[in-house]
């Protein structure tokens, strides 16, 4: 029988409908209608034994992320990402511990690698209680640190794809200390993703001890390397910020969710959802300024919630700003919420 997602599919269809109702409680069953038919259709398309082991476990890891994570989807979480190999005793470790402790203050939780180093320092200063710990198989140096091992928050992925998607899907701001070959990785797919607009704004902050010259080095790599040539554009480097303590860190977050809540896309239009709604001499001061990034005739207004947002109806009552993106320079996008966040 060849499969479709469409309901072409006759007793195919009744019978997956049939188990649901059998099965009870589904939630969004056309979703799971689609992963059941996406199941079948990869055992009849594929008959490599080690594509369906990776599909699988890619699923089990997702869903079991989903389970971890989904008790505390109000609460802002911070992922912070650097050295395994950093001491107890190095200053840069206890700027980590420090972050844990202003974080676990302002009422957000970490989500760490679950290792040594920079991970065990952050959650050390956030506590158990307040920690999630994103870790994954490794034949060395990758092992769950005191405050994670045991910890229900606890994660251990197979693949680096699946943490990957966690460490940033869950996020609500990203922190970046000095690190090796695994910290440039997860910084360059951060920038990329919100570059590209594949993850929606929110703060990337670069963070050392004072003097430090690990992100200032980074930094010249990009200017020399990178926008020189052209390959960026210089609006992209306000995608990320710096700091150089605890608090200050913790200020950028905090300041960033200040004004602005969250986006979503309707239709063509962005809406971005506000916790203080603007005036119209303020509207009008950010069509002037920020004409650039509309699309040819297109305006920002503001706009009550939209019948596409029903299933948030938690926020339903926030005012929001419609906006008319071209949906090609994110690092102005990011700069308009920031001017929004003086209000």
């Amino acid at each position: 029988m060849e499969l479709h997602f469409t309901r072409t599919n006759g007793v195919a269809d009744t019978v997956i409908d049939e188990l649901i109702e059998l099965v009870g409680g589904i939630e969004h069953a056309d979703i799971v209608r689609e992963m059941i038919l996406a199941a079948l259709k990869a055992g009849q398309e594929d008959g490599c034994r080690g594509d369906l082991k990776q599909m699988n476990a890619t699923l089990k890891e997702m869903r079991f992320t989903s389970k971890v994570f989904s008790p505390y989807r109000q609460v802002k979480k911070v992922t912070v990402f650097g050295s395994a190999r950093v001491k107890p005793e190095e200053p840069v470790y206890q700027l980590a511990r420090r972050l844990g402790r202003e974080l676990e203050a302002a009422g957000h939780m970490v989500i760490t690698g679950g290792g040594p180093g920079i991970m065990q320092a952050v959650n050390e200063g956030a506590g158990p209680e307040n920690s999630f710990g994103v870790n994954i198989r490794l034949p060395f140096e990758q092992k769950a640190n005191p405050i994670i091992d045991g910890n229900p928050r606890s994660i251990t992925y197979k693949y680096f794809f699946n943490r990957k998607v966690a460490f940033l899907k869950e996020a609500h701001a990203v922190v970046l200390f000095p690190g090796g070959f695994g910290t440039q990785d997860e910084a360059m797919e951060t920038i990329t993703l919100v570059q590209t607009g594949k993850r929606y704004p929110f703060p990337l902050i670069l963070a050392d001890v004072p003097g430090g010259t690990y992100w200032q080095r980074w930094l010249q790599f990009l200017e020399n390397q990178l926008l020189g040539p052209g390959y960026i554009s210089k609006t992209d480097f306000g995608l990320f910020e710096q700091a150089y303590s605890a608090s200050e860190a913790a200020a950028l977050i905090n300041r960033f969710y200040r004004i602005y809540h969250s986006l979503r896309y309707v239709g063509d239009r962005l809406f971005i959802r506000l916790n203080v709604e603007p005036n119209q001499q303020t509207v009008q001061k950010m069509n002037d300024e920020f004409a650039d990034i509309l699309v040819p005739g297109g305006n920002m207004q503001l706009a009550p919630a939209q019948p596409e947002e029903a299933d948030e109806p938690e926020i339903a009552h926030l005012p929001r700003l419609a906006i008319d993106f071209n949906n090609s320079d994110f690092g102005r996008l990011r700069q308009l919420i920031d001017r929004l966040n003086e209000i």
